[in-house]
């Protein structure tokens, strides 16, 4: 990776756009310090202060900190996230938008465009209720139709431009704007919390103890990132032989390749999902300044994850059950609309392709279903793993950070990806020097 990077420093327009990329990103850092006019900043410090909860910790670490600052860019690039999701489940479900799908790249900006819409959309309705739900518990610092308008339309446009800016360094930059911005949002934390973990567990202890604990601490982190490579990277593939056929008078066909199935098919997606559907009532609440008591109460304990895994309430760990089936679940469900083995295996006959020992038609979808189910319960495991190692050592040591499992997966994924794409510029550079020469 870093000889890809040195040897992209050579190449004056890779350059370029690295350093594009680069001031882009100093761009979202500086507006994620810039306050919302008629915002009290200091009202999310002391709410979360005063809270028990996770629900809003996840979703300032995907901010960067500016929910927690309550800066122009508080809503960041979440709303576009969501649309994104939306709008590719909805792909699968609604005939035209499949159409449009597979028209190539006119059908792509058409559904691009919706989702800019469907972006501007989600993040007016989270800033309406950001500043009705949170305005008149202290958030606003006089709570009046005015000044409401002005936090749903600084949030709104700051997630916009956060989108804009996104699409910038795709086009003009290394490309996965989105994912960079997300990704560096995230980072952003990890400073803070590496320190709190070693104050925590390190500072203050005897050489001996510390020392142990650094390495420890060091060890899982290192052993999270090799697991997470491992699910990125880990690829089953079948190979498919294509049988000779004659056309004029030449022989074509003939060729093996293959179908590469990814261990983590759906990626962070059934994570987020997960996530989402347990911290949905525990935000409900947040917003309504509802204090959960009796059989509620304890419901939704078992939903924060702060108390699972603790060994003086271990019936709360309950909810980390739940959500382990979620994850599980939501990586079949995502896997099952985004791989057709029906369609793969149509496509394969129609072109004259088979699994070798796997009869073409519907003994070979059948096949895939069963080999994709296999997969899909290997990479949902591993999934599984990376985020629950956090919450395990949260709930027994009690070490808190706001990046966890996800965020690690995230990171990891899109560093890769980025490499990759600088890589496949460079060698489409050379291919035009060859040529050019």
């Amino acid at each position: 990776m870093f000889t890809t990077l040195k040897n992209a420093f050579k190449i004056k327009e890779i350059r370029n756009k690295i350093f594009f990329t680069f001031l882009m990103l100093v761009v979202i850092r500086l507006g994620s310090q810039l306050p919302v006019p008629g915002v009290d900043r200091t009202y999310f410090a002391r709410w979360f202060e005063s809270q028990t909860g996770d629900a809003f910790n996840f979703f300032d670490a995907f901010t960067g900190g500016s929910f927690l600052n309550m800066s122009v860019l508080a809503l960041n690039i979440t709303p576009y996230i969501t649309s994104s999701i939306i709008m590719q489940l909805m792909t699968i479900a609604i005939p035209k938008l499949e159409e449009m799908q597979k028209d190539g790249a006119d059908g792509r900006k058409k559904i691009a465009s919706i989702t800019r819409y469907v972006t501007v959309a989600l993040a007016l309705i989270e800033a309406g209720v950001m500043a009705i739900g949170f305005g008149r518990q202290g958030l606003l610092e006089t709570y009046n139709v005015m000044n409401i308008i002005t936090v749903i339309a600084a949030l709104t446009a700051g997630s916009a431009f956060l989108m804009w800016i996104g699409e910038r360094i795709t086009e003009n930059g290394v490309g996965n704007g989105i994912s960079i911005v997300l990704t560096i949002n995230i980072l952003s934390r990890m400073p803070q919390d590496i320190a709190q973990l070693f104050e925590q567990f390190v500072i203050g202890r005897s050489i001996a103890k510390g020392v142990v604990a650094a390495i420890i601490i060091i060890a899982i982190i290192v052993l999270m990132v090799v697991l997470v490579i491992v699910l990125n990277d880990g690829v089953r593939k079948i190979p498919v032989q294509y049988a000779k056929k004659v056309q004029g008078r030449k022989m074509v066909g003939g060729q093996t390749t293959n179908i590469p199935l990814k261990v983590n098919t759906s990626g962070v997606i059934p994570v987020i999902f997960a996530s989402s559907l347990m911290q949905l009532p525990v935000v409900i609440c947040s917003l309504f300044n509802v204090n959960g008591a009796g059989f509620w109460g304890e419901i939704l304990k078992g939903l924060n994850s702060n108390y699972w895994c603790n060994p003086e309430h271990l019936v709360y760990s309950i909810g980390l059950v739940v959500y382990i089936v979620l994850v599980v679940f939501f990586a079949y469900f995502y896997t099952s609309i985004t791989f057709n083995p029906m369609e793969i295996a149509d496509n394969m006959k129609r072109q004259g392709g088979f699994i070798p020992g796997i009869r073409p038609g519907k003994p070979t979808s059948d096949y895939l279903a069963k080999l994709l189910n296999y997969i899909v319960f290997i990479g949902a495991i591993g999934l599984t793993i990376v985020c629950v190692v956090p919450y395990f050592f949260n709930g027994v040591f009690g070490a808190q950070v706001s990046f966890g499992g996800t965020s690690l997966i995230i990171i990891v994924s899109v560093v890769l990806e980025t490499v990759k794409q600088i890589e496949s510029q460079m060698l489409v550079r050379n291919y035009k020097g060859f040529l050019n020469d």
